[in-house]
């Protein structure tokens, strides 16, 4: 991304400045052909889907596009708190908890959908399964350059190596799938376990803890700021008024919670909340089907999944929410003027490769990624969410030390910004 420091000025015919940055000109062209994309992908869908899917693409590429604008990072957040105590990016993550846990209370709870049908959030078993793919994934996050969610937005922005991490993501969750029985019969686990409904508190006892805990989370992050003097997050380029909109950076804050609006949309559209690491599974299961791999025989094919091989991808909502992300990350991209491919060296590629297939590999062990099993999980108020941000953070610590050894950063307490 270009940034120049300059001289605030109310010029609008060239790139709008504000707070001392400059944004590049928007590439109209590519804004154009990303929108001609997404259209004809809706026009797909209303003709071959059910209506939900045609949603569901509007709801991708909102994501998408507010993911881009905020840069709202799950991998940065973790390593900026882990590496020198700033802890800005995971109380804007506390926020979009608190939006999500107040409107999915209500939708679980009283099962609304826009369609009818069963509604149920992500509940998942604490055992072996969630803690070591949850560590995996955070070493694999920061090693792989992005979360699950920053893969796809990435790869709308252009960013070249994120294209390696997101076929080795691909290829990572393919094999947990296929080790996936192992994991979930043969090693330990207790039960599925909900603030909501195992505790007895219900919905509304649930909603006042979860609050509590992010309260308290947000809290600590600020005590251990003024303790380590943590540098500040960057400033990011940003237009002036309703142009912000669309050009610049969006505040942490108020894409947590358009976030999470857009979660609880997910989840009364389809039943579930936002989630993407199935779908990845899914892309790889049926590549290595066409291969010759008997896919059909492994055991997470078995079931209610078994169906989802033989359909189209486009029957898959995950697919869908997935590449509306990708579709509305590159027309934030181009909007700011910052599509472009970018150069990558030997030592992200191999970080890229590796971080990956741990990433795959973990979300499949661990019930998602950090959005259905963090985001999706605390949100749905099960246990299993707040033990894989534990996790996953202690993952993230290991690989501060990892990512020097292939040329990657790690933020310093004496950086001027993080």
């Amino acid at each position: 991304m270009a940034i120049t420091k300059v001289q605030p000025v109310n010029d609008t015919k060239g790139p709008i400045i504000s707070d001392g940055l400059a944004l590049d000109a928007p590439q109209k062209i590519l804004i154009v052909g990303g929108c001609i994309a997404g259209f004809l992908l809706l026009i797909y869908l209303l003709d071959t889907q059910y209506i939900s899917q045609s949603l569901l693409l509007g709801i991708g590429l909102l994501l998408g596009y507010t993911l881009f604008h905020a840069r709202f990072g799950f991998t940065s957040a973790f390593r900026r708190m882990m590496s020198v105590g700033n802890g800005q990016a995971m109380r804007s993550h506390m926020l979009m908890l608190a939006v999500a846990v107040t409107l999915f209370a209500p939708i679980l709870a009283y099962g609304l959908t826009f369609f009818g049908g069963p509604v149920a959030g992500y509940v998942s078993p604490v055992g072996v399964s969630l803690i070591v793919g949850s560590f995996i994934f955070g070493i694999g996050m920061q090693l792989g350059g992005g979360c699950a969610s920053g893969t796809l937005y990435a790869l709308g922005g252009g960013r070249s190596v994120m294209f390696v991490t997101f076929i080795f993501f691909i290829i990572g969750a393919t094999i947990g799938a296929y080790h996936l029985p192992f994991w979930t019969e043969e090693m330990p686990a207790f039960e599925p376990y909900s603030l909501a409904t195992s505790t007895g508190l219900g919905y509304s006892g649930a909603w006042v803890l979860s609050l509590t805990l992010f309260g308290l989370i947000a809290w600590v992050t600020l005590v251990v700021e003024k303790k380590t003097n943590a540098p500040k997050m960057a400033p990011m380029p940003s237009a002036r008024g309703w142009k912000r909109i669309f050009r610049g950076s969006w505040p942490l804050f108020a894409a947590a919670i358009v976030l999470a609006v857009l979660n609880a949309l997910t989840l009364m559209t389809r039943g579930q909340p936002w989630g993407i690491t199935s779908a990845f599974t899914l892309w790889g299961s049926k590549i290595a089907n066409v291969l010759g791999v008997d896919v059909a025989s492994w055991g997470y094919w078995q079931g209610p999944n078994a169906a989802l091989l033989d359909a189209s991808i486009f029957a898959d909502s995950t697919t869908v929410l997935n590449i509306g992300i990708i579709i509305g990350a590159f027309i934030a991209s181009a909007a700011g003027g910052l599509f472009k491919f970018t150069q990558f060296t030997a030592g992200n590629f191999a970080a890229s490769v590796i971080g990956g297939l741990m990433m795959g590999y973990g979300a499949r062990l661990a019930f998602g990624c950090n959005i259905g099993a963090y985001f999706g999980g605390i949100a749905s108020f099960s246990l299993h969410g707040y033990v894989w941000g534990i996790v996953a953070m202690a993952g993230t610590f290991l690989a501060l030390y990892l990512r020097p050894l292939f040329g990657l950063s790690v933020p310093k307490s004496n950086d001027s910004v993080c």
